[in-house]
C-alpha cells in the first residue's frame, strides 16, 4: 500500500507527460529539418507558404526541447496545439479517424497533450522550477 502511496504523485505524472510528447515532437521537427524539401513541398500542395514549413519545423523541434526541460510550456503547448490543430484538419479529418488509415487519431491524441501541458504547466520537476527557486533564494 506504501508503494500505491508513492505512485500518487501528480508532477511525476506531468514530467512523464512532457518527456514523451517533447520527445515525439523533437523526432517530429528534426525528420522535418532534415528533409525540407519534402516537407516544403507537402507544405506548397496544401496551399501553405515555404516559411510555414520551416516555422512548423522548429517549433516542433524546439517546443519539444521546450518541454523535455519544462521551460514555457505553456506557450510551447499551445502552440504545438495549433500546429495539430491544422494538422488535423488539412491533412487528417479526410481520413476518418483510424490511425491505421492516416486518420486524425494521432494528431488528436498529440493536440490533446499539449493542451493538457498548457493548463498544468511544467509541474516540479522543470528547470522552470529551478529558476523559480533561485530567484527565491536570491530575494530572502
Amino acid at each position: 500500500m506504501e508503494f500505491m502511496k508513492k505512485l500518487h504523485n501528480a508532477d511525476l505524472g506531468i514530467l512523464l507527460i512532457r518527456v514523451a510528447l517533447g520527445i515525439v515532437f523533437i523526432y517530429a521537427g528534426w525528420f522535418k529539418l532534415n528533409n525540407m524539401e519534402m516537407v516544403i513541398g507537402g507544405f506548397a500542395s496544401m496551399g501553405f507558404a515555404t516559411w510555414l514549413a520551416y516555422l512548423v519545423a522548429y517549433v516542433e523541434f524546439l517546443g519539444g526541447i521546450a518541454l523535455v526541460l519544462g521551460i514555457f510550456v505553456r506557450y510551447v503547448g499551445i502552440l504545438l496545439a495549433i500546429v495539430m490543430l491544422v494538422a488535423m484538419i488539412k491533412v487528417h479529418i479526410p481520413n476518418g479517424y483510424s490511425l491505421a488509415n492516416n486518420g486524425y487519431e494521432y494528431v488528436l491524441l498529440l493536440m490533446l497533450a499539449s493542451l493538457a501541458i498548457t493548463t498544468l504547466g511544467a509541474g516540479k520537476y522543470s528547470v522552470a522550477k529551478l529558476f523559480k527557486k533561485s530567484e527565491l533564494t536570491a530575494q530572502v
